[in-house]
């Protein structure tokens, strides 16, 4: 059965190159209907979103594999955030995976089992590698001092960068980038990130000096700092639980 740490059998490509994901390109009919549907139905949950952040994810079971994300934020509460995430911010950007973000008060109440699934920010916020682009430090203050203090799960559902034309195999759980050993984020992808916003993530990192960093991190977030391991899904194949016997 797939497990999240091995790379499943290739998508298989049919005369030619193909695009990522493979398809024909949209008919007119398609456009006039999404366009309709687009008029007249609400998309109430996706208007919600009120942010765009990059930074970058390392794989649990895989630190040497990093990409840049790039998550689309809804906030529910002041103590809970949902992010859309995705690999690029361009009009094709590929829908990679999906996160939620507590506060420290509610991470604290979760068993530790749970905790262990779970990243804190404080680094990726303090160093300048999460950022809000094209939006002016001074405005995202206080939003920067709230994730300084919040945890995070990622599920990652589409490996892209081992070259998936297609969500393949298990969902691959994600850590933060930290300051130590393989947390550590490539220089190259942190290069190209600034390059695309004009931005330098040295600068930002000394704006944010003055940001607060939690007090207490929980040692059962960023697992594998204190014991070296990481987490991989495998899919089984199981009884299914049935109300009444299966004809």
């Amino acid at each position: 059965m797939a497990s999240s740490d091995k790379s499943p059998d290739p998508t298989p490509i049919r005369g030619g190159d193909q695009p990522i994901p493979p398809g024909k390109p949209m008919s007119m009919e398609q456009h006039m209907l999404d366009k309709g549907a687009k008029m007249l139905q609400s998309f109430k949950p996706i208007k919600q979103i009120s942010q765009h952040v990059c930074t970058f994810a390392i794989y649990s079971h895989d630190m040497s594999r990093q990409i840049e994300t790039h998550h689309y934020v809804t906030r529910i509460n002041q103590d809970f955030l949902q992010c859309a995430v995705y690999d690029t911010d361009d009009s094709n950007g590929r829908l990679i995976g999906v996160e939620y973000i507590v506060s420290d008060k509610i991470f604290e109440s979760l068993p530790p089992e749970e905790q262990k699934l779970w990243h804190s920010h404080a680094y990726e916020v303090k160093s300048g590698l999460l950022v809000h682009p094209k939006v002016p430090e001074m405005i995202v203050r206080p939003e920067l001092e709230n994730l300084a203090k919040s945890y995070g799960k990622f599920w990652c559902t589409w490996q892209i960068d081992r070259g998936d034309r297609l969500p393949l195999g298990a969902p691959a759980l994600m850590m933060s980038p930290q300051g130590v050993n393989l947390g550590m984020v490539a220089p190259e992808l942190v290069e190209k990130r600034d390059v695309k916003y004009n931005i330098l993530t040295d600068a930002i990192k000394q704006s944010r000096v003055e940001i607060a960093e939690p007090e207490w991190i929980n040692p059962q977030a960023d697992y594998w700092k204190l014991h070296g391991k990481g987490f991989a899904i495998d899919i089984e194949r199981t009884e299914m639980k049935l109300r009444a016997p299966f004809p």
